[in-house]
């Protein structure tokens, strides 16, 4: 490992370009939307920031510059695996003294590697972080990496900057794994959410975005900031890598919510993502109810309209607040189900994807859903709140499905479906069926590798999620490709948030019209 001793002691902080997979007729077989808010790099540069760190910050999300990286057959059509944005080859590798590199998702892996190779390229120590490489260290250290970092929290990054720009010794790290194969685990407590630094204006700016899968996104309600509100989760779902983090479930206080809400609204935005993945795991603590009235309240009050990109926990929206039991109230919380989305026509919840992952047959997998029938009510109080638009998520291609119970599956969908626009006959109601992914790192992923029904281990295949890359014990992978299709259909036309090839269903189209008179 190189150790920068030069004056110039800048960290460069990189976004991935986006993968742009496509078939020879163009069409995109992954949703490609490179102006999304980033939240990693605000939270990431923040932290560095406060503690006397001087940063740099390369958006190569942002240019229309293509580079064809590979190729991959598939349902025996060629798909050519391209990077979109700016070229990585303009980034000078001797620019900054240490490189840091977030990977969150294994979909981005071999763009990942590419970028990670040329800023290797000079000597200077390439940092990479996120859950990709927390579930496969070993990977990114042979291709590149000087470190990778394993505490998802941030408790690790001060201790590492100073060790890699020569103010600290190693006796300090925390949380990492050196590329001369020593790994320092975490002796940190993780870092509480509540004491991220709060992003500059300037920082807040430079992560805002103008895409959402709602597309044409409404104008007045651009740009579009992000806030990651809590860590963790309750949970211990077997498809899931955040249990996998160790941070256990932490989550800022409505008053460190709102001070990032408004920083955002400073910032110039006028809708806000949420993309944390339990935001209503503080209703199973003390006062954790009245937290999220007070959050979505003051939300309210700076004029701003939020998204739930990740979905929230169904089971938590009861008055039995998710606590599982024999005697659990799942009677929807009315007041806390209006709170979240609740639309008035210019503020509140404008879209939300809701996770049905399997209402029906497969429920077995997902423990923290709740029964048919509770799962319909819940929904439809959703509905009543007023919301305009949800995208409503289900996950096929489970061990077990067969046709048989994916018919079951779709009547469902159809139903949930009706009964939605029963109540309010305006609101845009899609479903968005996943196939199920191999995740690295999780119970599920290794048990489907073990299983021998894996067909594709190239990560563009296997970790997309509208490339279907498993065979179930009844069905090939080709046959559950064309379930997803089918399923795609089920709802209001054009399933933006699914790929181009996907959206040109034989069924009418949802125009910009639509659109801009039911938000």
């Amino acid at each position: 490992m190189t150790i920068a001793q030069e004056k110039n002691s800048t960290i460069g902080l990189v976004e991935l370009p986006q993968l742009k997979l496509s078939d020879p007729d163009g069409n995109d077989y992954y949703s490609l939307r490179k102006y999304e808010p980033i939240i990693s790099k605000q939270v990431l540069i923040s932290h560095l920031q406060a503690g006397g760190f001087q940063t740099k910050f390369i958006n190569l999300r942002d240019g229309d510059y293509e580079e064809n990286y590979g190729r991959i057959t598939w349902r025996g059509i060629e798909l050519t695996k391209n990077y979109v944005g700016i070229d990585i080859k303009t980034v000078d590798p001797a620019s900054c003294a240490v490189w840091c590199i977030t990977i969150n998702f294994t979909l981005y892996r071999e763009i990942a590697v590419i970028l990670l190779k040329h800023l290797a390229s000079k000597g200077r120590p390439v940092v990479v972080g996120g859950s990709d490489p927390i579930a496969d260290p070993e990977f990114y250290l042979r291709n590149g990496a000087a470190v990778v970092v394993q505490d998802k929290s941030g408790a690790a990054n001060w201790p590492l900057f100073n060790y890699l720009l020569g103010k600290g010794s190693k006796e300090e790290l925390t949380g990492v794994s050196l590329a001369d194969g020593t790994q320092y685990r975490k002796s940190k407590k993780p870092l509480h959410p509540e004491d991220w630094p709060l992003p500059s204006l300037d920082v807040a700016k430079q992560c805002l975005g103008n895409q959402y899968w709602m597309d044409p996104f409404p104008e007045h309600l651009l740009p579009i900031g992000s806030i990651f509100p809590d860590m963790g989760c309750d949970r211990h779902c077997d498809f899931c890598q955040t249990p996998t983090y160790g941070t256990g479930y932490r989550r800022m206080s409505p008053q460190r919510v709102l001070e990032w809400l408004d920083i955002q609204r400073q910032a110039g935005a006028k809708s806000v993502v949420s993309v944390s993945d339990q935001f209503l795991g503080r209703v199973i603590f003390p006062g954790g109810r009245e937290e999220v009235l007070e959050i979505m309240n003051g939300l309210r009050e700076m004029d701003l309209t939020v998204l739930w990109p990740n979905g929230l926990e169904l089971r938590k929206m009861t008055l039995g607040r998710g606590n599982r039991g024999k005697k659990e109230d799942l009677t929807p919380d009315e007041e806390v189900i209006n709170a979240l989305y609740h639309w008035n026509g210019t503020t509140g919840t404008l879209a939300a994807y809701i996770p049905a992952e399997r209402p029906i047959f497969g429920r077995e997998s997902y423990a923290k859903l709740v029964p048919w029938q509770q799962h319909k009510r819940i929904l439809r109080t959703i509905v009543q709140a007023g919301i305009p638009m949800i995208s409503y998520g289900v996950i096929i291609g489970l061990p077990d499905d067969d046709d048989y119970s994916l018919r079951q599956l779709e009547e469902a969908l159809w139903e949930v479906y009706n009964e939605a626009k029963a109540i309010n006959p305006s609101i845009i109601f899609q479903t968005t069926p996943f196939v199920i992914s191999p995740i690295l790192g999780t119970p599920q992923g290794e048990a489907i590798r073990k299983s021998g029904l894996l067909r594709f281990d190239d990560p563009a295949i296997f970790a997309g999620f509208w490339t279907a890359s498993i065979d179930t014990k009844h069905l090939s992978y080709e046959q559950v490709s064309d379930w997803q299709f089918r399923l795609a259909q089920v709802g209001d036309s054009k399933n933006l948030q699914s790929p181009q090839r996907f959206r040109k269903l034989p069924t009418e189209t949802m125009n910009e019209e639509k659109v801009a008179v039911t938000v």
